[in-house]
């Protein structure tokens, strides 16, 4: 049975991050056991974890503008470094009268 509506959170997600999400999944949420997978520390998985939890959580705000979504994003991927990221999202308010 294939899935025919995928939810648009999915949609920012990259590959490395489903495939976290499926070992996650099939070692019963335990962190510990992702650790050894990965082969790193439990705080390394965790931070893993609340980084893909930010992800999600800011597709799911459908308040935030596309601009700002991509903004957070980056800077969840360590593509942009945060403040950086609140000087492009306050300047863009600005402009935009948000």
């Amino acid at each position: 049975m294939a899935i025919e509506i995928v939810p648009e959170w999915i949609h920012g997600l990259d590959d490395e991050d489903v495939s976290f999400i499926k070992k996650f999944l099939l070692a019963s949420g335990s962190l510990k056991e992702i650790a050894n997978q990965y082969g790193v520390t439990y705080p390394t998985v965790r931070l893993r974890l609340d980084k893909l939890i930010q992800k999600i959580q800011i597709a799911e705000d459908n308040k935030n503008e596309p601009y700002i979504s991509l903004i957070k994003r980056l800077a969840v991927d360590d593509k942009l470094d945060f403040d950086t990221a609140k000087i492009l999202i306050n300047e863009y308010k600005k402009v935009k009268g948000v």
